[in-house]
């Protein structure tokens, strides 16, 4: 028994459990389309789109009314602030949408990072000020689950020891970490999807809790492809894995989707079936059942970018 005081009622740790399994279903995982408005702009300026508001919101609403099928294999979306307060064409909240095809609405809390003083280059994210505020609106919008990111150079080990020491419920939580590949300056003989999975499953065993439901990875700038294979060959590991290990791509979601669509509204079609590809693929994927026959409009093309600021 805890000697210290329940922190949410049983309900709310229910509600939460609840969430959180819904996010990491078989076959599931999330569509991280929280890009910040200059992120958001890198990417609309690589297929020669002006970033405007309403160039933004276009975009999103390319990759939220598509076909309902896209609820078979995408569980959760991570939305930003602009995103939650825009609307389809016909005036329907984006926020509706997803709940109408059964996907949750997600949101990231946090206000991005900045220089930490004493450090080498390091960062440190922001957003504390107001989150309180700021998810008691969200939850009223109809929002049901947020994500925290922070980029500070910590071990797994140290922030389970942290979340223990405040109380945190972990059967409400997922991580939200990288794959363990080779850099991007690496000069040797790249490993082989086995041998990331195999190092990657291992850091997981040695670090996180298996009270956490569920491990969704996010693709770190590897090729769509690329991502889905590592994320299959994960699934396949003849390691112990008492989590479901599944995605929350962003980029490795949206690349194809970009290339087939342009910017053009003829071309909406052509890139809501890239996402559902996508989609499918990496449902697959976490299932350990991809059979690499899915490759997208991007292709085997690098998402790497150099000095990536959140």
């Amino acid at each position: 028994m805890s000697r210290f005081a329940q922190y949410l009622p049983p309900e709310k740790e229910a509600e939460l459990s609840d969430i959180a399994k819904r996010l990491i279903a078989p076959g599931k995982g999330i569509l991280a389309a929280d890009e910040s408005t200059a992120t958001c702009g890198k990417r609309l300026q690589e297929i020669n789109v002006e970033n405007t508001e309403e160039n933004r919101r276009r975009y999103r609403e390319l990759l939220f009314t598509g076909d309902a099928e896209l609820a078979q294999n995408i569980s959760g979306v991570i939305l930003f602030d602009e995103t939650t307060k825009q609307a389809d064409s016909s005036g329907t909240s984006f926020v509706k949408i997803l709940e109408k095809k059964g996907i949750i609405p997600g949101i990231k809390v946090d206000k991005g990072v900045v220089p930490l003083a004493g450090t080498l280059n390091e960062c440190t994210t922001t957003g504390l000020d107001g989150l309180m505020e700021r998810c008691m609106e969200y939850k009223s919008m109809g929002i049901h689950f947020a994500k925290w990111r922070c980029v500070t150079e910590e071990v797994l080990a140290f922030q389970y020891k942290a979340l223990a020491d405040h109380h945190v419920y972990l059967e409400g939580t997922l991580l939200k970490p990288n794959m363990i590949t080779q850099g991007q300056s690496f000069p040797g003989v790249a490993p082989t999807p086995e041998q990331c999975a195999i190092a990657t499953v291992q850091a997981l065993s040695r670090t996180v809790p298996p009270a956490v439901p569920g491990v969704v990875f996010l693709s770190g700038g590897q090729g769509e492809e690329s991502a889905t294979i590592n994320l299959n060959a994960i699934n396949n590991v003849p390691l112990r894995r008492p989590w479901a290990l599944s995605f929350s791509f962003g980029r490795a979601l949206q690349a194809s989707v970009l290339a087939a669509w342009q910017g053009k509204d003829e071309n909406l079609k052509a890139g809501q079936k890239e996402l559902l590809k996508r989609a499918k693929a990496n449902g697959e994927a976490s299932l350990g059942k991809y059979k690499g026959d899915a490759v997208g409009a991007a292709g085997g093309k690098s998402l790497y970018v150099k000095d990536h600021a959140y």
